[in-house]
């Protein structure tokens, strides 16, 4: 894939059938089509100039600054990687041109378009090994499932802080479907239903 950056630092994807030539690009943008070539291009580019890009893409996390101008590269390399190529092909080209002359004919001025960036799918968070997150999904995949008490003990949460973590969290932002019960001794048992 072609990658084409403009001064606004919009940054649009290309197949390579419908990737714009060197001739075809303006003057304000420059193209790259691997990490090396936008770490050569990233080597003329003020630091601030980075931390808009990042900062621009879809699903990044804002950043105010990065350790080096390398990890700064790799980073917008890796997340670029999602874009999806922007169609380019000889009959949206003419159709532009017929609509262009429409409006021209008929003393309608066109506005700049800006390139549309692709949202990157939604992927379910993953738990490091050894996390409280980790631990709550651990315990409440168990057969029996986990009683209030014995998560807080796990966590060192308080009950509030436990509650907020399932309903919040595992309910709302990942999915889970997590049911809430009283057993025998009526203590209240979480349990991630399948």
């Amino acid at each position: 894939m072609t990658f084409v950056i403009d001064a606004e630092n919009n940054i649009t994807a290309y197949t390579p059938d419908t990737a714009p030539s060197g001739t075809e690009v303006k003057l304000s943008e420059e193209s790259f089509g691997s990490e090396k070539e936008l770490a050569a291009l990233a080597g003329t580019w003020p630091g601030a100039r980075l931390i808009e890009i990042w900062n621009s893409l879809p699903g990044a996390t804002p950043v105010k600054k990065f350790t080096d101008r390398k990890s700064a590269v790799a980073r917008i390399w890796k997340s670029i990687q999602s874009l999806t190529p922007a169609p380019e092909t000889e009959t949206t080209e003419a159709a532009t041109k017929a609509i262009k002359g429409k409006k021209a004919a008929h003393g309608v001025k066109e506005k700049p378009v800006k390139a549309t960036k692709a949202k990157p799918a939604k992927e379910p968070g993953t738990a490091r090994d050894g996390s409280k997150k980790a631990v709550i999904l651990e315990l409440l995949e168990q057969k029996g499932g986990a009683t209030l008490g014995e998560i807080m003990t796990a966590t060192g949460w308080q009950a509030h802080s436990v509650r907020g973590f399932i309903s919040g969290h595992l309910g709302k932002k990942l999915g889970f479907s997590v049911d809430s019960s009283k057993n025998n001794t009526g203590e209240r048992v979480y349990r991630i239903s399948r």
